[in-house]
């Protein structure tokens, strides 16, 4: 590995909102970076004119720096291009590139100019960091074009002056980028740069192991920001596509990856992009936030899709539902999705009851309404200090399990949720409050006994 100070670049092209293969291509970049003691460069490579935007390079800046990324320098290549200008016509002057006029690619029937590198058709070998050995024949590259005028730079002339000038010392990159290392290093050598060290590592793929794509479902980091991803968590599952630590662990803040970093020990083949294994690594540091934290985290989102649903928000109320909340999801958006399913409606609105639902399966009518009239009784002599899940339980627990529990309790629950499937009815109960519980259960008579 050289001797050079470590420089690295994050290399966008702000055509898109930030992709999750540009973000793991800059936590790849930093991790190394930090463990060297390196220089980080953000370089928009905004040389397309026509579909870079400035709200495509503000977006993947601000996504960057939300999952904790930073930078040393910054750079925007349609800021650069007198520099470009220079050094291209330094090739032509030297005979090493020449201005060929050709029909336009667009339009066959107009004539345009471009500048083209004078290939010396060898064969080009470097040594990829995770590859190893690779050799091109670049014949069959032909003299290729670098410029579309002299004032007007391709891709490939960008990225080598930018890379040489700025002291890139290693390219770390998708293996998509492998085939333009070749012309890229003609143009190095034509224009007398030395050259950095290269490390392609494999994409990620969709679920059905095809490239990554739009049509493939959510590519944008924007999205799993919006649907309540934390960055540490997306952070953590990015760096660890296609690596494995030496530890074998798999949740590790970002100091922990950077201390066990190396090139070396990224895959060969690819990994797959899996949503339920990022919903995992989500759920563990959800798991590790502190009651506040999940408060500040959870409750928005709740009060919005409540409202949205039209539900009134009772906040006294939501926060007691801090510890289900927590045990139901695995990411802030799945509290938008129990809402809108109605999970948590007979929390805050009392439950329509169906009679014919009321009773346990193996019992009758009557049983239903000798069980709830002792489960009035029984809470309506618990002390206010008493009214908890635990304190609720005790008062009913002891005829449960003398009458049958099912027989007991099923009726209870659906008389406070008015659903099959809900929390146990001692934990309803202590949330809703002393007042409501007793409402419902009387509601529940009164339905039976008609």
């Amino acid at each position: 590995m050289s001797l050079k100070a470590i420089k690295v670049r994050f290399p966008p092209s702000p055509t898109g909102y930030c992709h999750v293969g540009t973000a793991r291509m800059a936590v790849l970049n930093y991790m190394f970076a930090k463990k060297m003691g390196g220089t980080i460069v953000f370089r928009s490579e905004d040389t397309d004119r026509e579909r870079s935007t400035k709200e495509f390079e503000e977006d993947i800046v601000h996504e960057l720096k939300w999952l904790g990324l930073e930078w040393d320098e910054f750079y925007r290549q349609s800021e650069r291009t007198p520099t470009y200008t220079r050094e291209l016509q330094r090739l032509i002057d030297e005979d090493k590139a020449y201005l060929s006029k050709e029909p336009s690619k667009k339009d066959p029937s107009i004539e345009v100019e471009v500048v083209r590198l004078r290939n010396p058709g060898k064969s080009i070998t470097f040594t990829d960091i995770i590859r190893g050995d690779i050799t091109f024949d670049t014949t069959e590259l032909g003299d290729f074009a670098i410029a579309r005028a002299v004032d007007d730079p391709l891709y490939h002339l960008t990225v080598v002056i930018d890379d040489a000038l700025m002291g890139i010392t290693h390219v770390i990159r998708g293996e998509d980028h492998i085939s333009n290392t070749p012309r890229q290093i003609l143009i190095q050598e034509a224009l007398g740069y030395s050259r950095p060290e290269y490390a392609h590592f494999p994409l990620h793929l969709a679920a059905d192991k095809s490239k990554l794509s739009k049509r493939k479902g959510d590519v944008a980091v924007r999205s799993y920001r919006e649907k309540g991803f934390l960055p540490e968590a997306l952070l953590n599952y990015l760096a660890m596509l296609g690596w494995t630590p030496p530890s074998g662990r798999e949740i590790m803040n970002i100091d922990e990856m950077i201390a066990e970093f190396d090139l070396h020990d990224l895959h060969k083949s690819a990994a797959v992009f899996d949503l339920e294994k990022l919903r995992w690594f989500n759920r563990q540091y959800v798991e590790r936030m502190n009651e506040d934290e999940f408060a500040q985290y959870a409750l928005p989102v709740f009060k919005s899709a409540l409202e949205e649903k039209g539900n009134s928000y009772d906040e006294r109320l939501a926060g007691k539902l801090l510890s289900l909340l927590r045990e139901r999801i695995d990411v802030a958006s799945d509290i938008k999705e129990a809402v809108a399913e109605g999970e948590f409606d007979f929390f805050f609105i009392k439950p329509t009851l169906d009679p014919a639902r009321i009773p346990d399966k193996k019992s009758e009518a009557g049983a239903a309404l000798k069980h709830l009239s002792f489960a009035r009784d029984a809470l309506t002599e618990i002390s206010d200090s008493a009214w908890t899940a635990e304190g609720i339980k005790d008062a009913l627990w002891e005829y449960a399990t003398a009458e049958g529990r099912g027989a007991v309790l099923w009726p209870l629950r659906y008389a406070l949720s008015g659903r099959d499937k809900s929390p146990d009815p001692f934990l309803i109960a202590s949330i809703i409050g002393r007042e409501s519980t007793l409402a419902r259960i009387d509601d529940a008579r009164t339905v039976l006994a008609a």
